[in-house]
């Protein structure tokens, strides 16, 4: 599949349509699923969501947003992308997002490597012979991208798709944080499950030293980062966490193929902050004006279409069929290695 031009729906140009009726009219049925929880090195628990395959087809890891769930209608819409090809899948939930606290005092941060890593193997471990892809959405573009510029040569990824990731994390967190921006209601809505969250795991931790009253007086995500998510995740503060934790730095260390998938009118990542098209054989680019964050939303309201997910699986496709030579540097597959705006 081409990365051809991405057209809003009509009635739904605009970054926060494209972003809120993306969340609500997203909605498809998914494939059969089975979960299964494994137990972390660290003595915490994750929760998989399985799409079954034969062992030797490709699987697919797919990694959700902040404070999202396997059940995200984009998550579905990838699974089901998947399922057509015969592939197999695994939904990995974020710690503390798979609808029960986890055991451990930290979660997830958009710098979450580890976890990804250990379900990795987990998946060779299983059984699974057949190639290993991945595609993540926001938090969860951003980890994937970083685990891949951290594991380079050695990833067990063969390739992958970030879609609306944020690679400056400073920059999405003053947008995000602008008291009366165009992002101030995702901030309202993420701090919400967010210090309920951290407020109970302070009560389950009372000894670890974090000052609950920060938490609970946090109005920006900044200030909650500050409060919880840096000092529980091994992080000074939230500056070292949003510099530490950054794909954009960090994206020429990438030796496996990867589409990264944004458009500029992204109400919670800048476009400013969106990085140049880097020549090479392993970053390709999809970018679009439209599209807001994680929408996408084409078609119309009452037949909607969604652009980024078949995008992104159709990319993962292309490079299966490069004849085995994915990461030597092959580039002859329809996405470009670098892309203008579409």
């Amino acid at each position: 599949m081409e990365p051809g031009a991405f057209r809003p729906a009509w009635g739904a140009s605009g970054p926060q349509r494209q972003t809120l009726l993306a969340y609500l009219l997203r909605r498809p049925r998914p494939p059969p699923l089975r979960r299964e929880r494994i137990t972390t090195p660290d003595g915490d628990f994750l929760d998989l969501d399985w799409l079954e395959a034969p062992l030797d087809r490709p699987h697919v890891l797919v990694l959700h947003g902040l404070e999202g769930s396997t059940r995200a209608g984009y998550v579905r819409q990838t699974l089901r992308e998947v399922a057509r090809r015969g592939w197999g899948a695994v939904a990995l939930s974020w710690r503390g997002c798979s609808g029960e606290p986890n055991r451990a005092l930290r979660s997830y941060t958009s710098g979450e490597t580890g976890d990804p890593r250990f379900v990795l193997r987990h998946l060779r471990s299983a059984g699974v012979e057949g190639p290993l892809l991945a595609v993540g959405f926001s938090l969860g573009g951003n980890a994937l991208l970083r685990l891949l510029a951290e594991d380079g040569d050695r990833a067990l990824l063969e390739a992958g798709a970030a879609i609306s990731a944020p690679f400056d994390l400073d920059a999405c967190a003053r947008a995000l944080d602008t008291p009366f921006g165009p992002a101030a209601i995702y901030r309202r809505h993420f701090l919400l499950t967010l210090k309920r969250k951290a407020l109970a795991k302070l009560r389950a931790h009372s000894g670890c030293g974090l000052d609950s009253g920060a938490v609970r007086a946090s109005r920006t995500l900044r200030a909650f980062d500050d409060a919880f998510t840096a000092p529980s995740n091994g992080y000074r503060d939230a500056a070292d966490y949003y510099a530490r934790a950054s794909s954009g730095p960090v994206l020429g260390a990438i030796r496996r193929p990867v589409l990264c998938i944004s458009a500029e009118d992204d109400p919670m990542i800048p476009g400013a902050t969106l990085p140049p098209p880097l020549s090479g054989p392993f970053l390709h680019w999809a970018r679009s004006a439209h599209g807001g964050h994680v929408g996408f939303l084409a078609g119309s309201l009452l037949r909607p279409r969604w652009w980024a997910e078949p995008l992104a699986v159709a990319f993962l496709e292309t490079q299966l069929q490069s004849g085995g030579r994915i990461g030597r540097g092959v580039t002859d597959s329809p996405f470009p290695a670098s892309a203008a705006p579409v």
